[in-house]
């Protein structure tokens, strides 16, 4: 059986963030991995000084220079099969609620599902995945594009799998299982003790796990991938998002121990579809595909 892994990403960065050391690991198995990024992330913030101008209250040029930092980021990671859902500024970065660019009517959170769907759709009836990685119905910590991606990927599933709709866009398939990241509250706050442990003083380090939005229950998670020996490209690939993403302390401080295990271990509740019978000893699944045999 070839394995195919399709990821439903909202922002340049998100990819590699939430699930690079997962991307690297099963292209290196041979998995056939495919990610779609539903915006360029064209609101976002700035963190480089000499790159300021690129902002979206300046010459607005963000976008194509993420796009940039995106095919360096997928050549770190080893990850051919990259595409822009709808092609690169289809459907733009909508900002955070209350915000001027989330009122934009060309944003994202405000296209309408089938229009998005529309663009999906396809992708899924061609790669045929037996996999679908995307956000929970909260977006992670509730930025309305990763909001709109659970929507617009679980829209598209069901119309992918329908022999009736539009069957110009593909034969119909459906995935077997779907898979939301998930950051346990365990290692948020093993990670916050090593930063105070440390006398750091960074917003991180004052932070209590309860209050951190896309901090998750470990109750809830089913599934981790390991993978220590892909840190290197994932953080390689962070670099790559140099715009967003500075890797100069905080967790990074903590690279020989928790900051390890907080970047090298990715971790995943199961939305849809039956649990593999593969675990370790915390009884997690170890592996996407377990259980798949078709």
């Amino acid at each position: 059986m070839t394995q195919r892994l399709l990821l439903v990403h909202a922002h340049p960065d998100d990819e590699t963030i939430g699930t690079g050391i997962t991307m690297a690991k099963y292209v290196d198995q041979g998995t056939e991995v495919t990610l779609v990024t539903c915006t360029l992330g064209e609101e976002g913030e700035v963190i480089l000084e000499d790159l300021a101008h690129l902002a979206a209250d300046k010459t607005d040029t963000l976008g194509s220079h993420r796009q940039t930092e995106l095919a360096e980021a997928m050549a770190a990671l080893g990850i051919t099969d990259w595409r822009l859902l709808g092609g690169p500024g289809r459907f733009r970065d909508s900002g955070m609620v209350g915000t001027p660019p989330n009122d934009r009517a060309d944003c994202f959170w405000r296209t309408d599902l089938l229009v998005a769907a529309l663009e999906l759709v396809p992708i899924i009836r061609e790669v045929r995945p037996q996999v679908v990685v995307t956000y929970d119905d909260f977006g992670g910590y509730g930025h309305p594009d990763h909001i709109q991606a659970h929507r617009v990927t679980h829209y598209a599933l069901d119309l992918a799998a329908s022999a009736t709709f539009r069957p110009e866009l593909g034969a119909p398939w459906t995935v077997t299982k779907v898979y939301w990241p998930a950051f346990p509250k365990s290692i948020m706050r093993a990670s916050i003790e090593a930063l105070k442990a440390q006398g750091s003083d960074s917003e991180f380090a004052m932070m209590d796990p309860d209050d951190i939005p896309f901090a998750c229950d470990d109750e809830l998670i089913t599934t981790v991938i390991e993978g220590a020996e892909f840190l290197p490209r994932k953080l390689a690939a962070m670099r790559a998002h140099g715009t967003q993403i500075s890797v100069d302390g905080g967790l990074f401080a903590l690279a020989d121990g928790v900051g390890a295990e907080a970047f090298s271990s990715e971790y995943f509740r199961l939305a849809l579809g039956e649990p593999g019978t593969s675990r370790n000893a915390a009884g997690l699944e170890t592996d996407l595909f377990a259980g798949i045999t078709a």
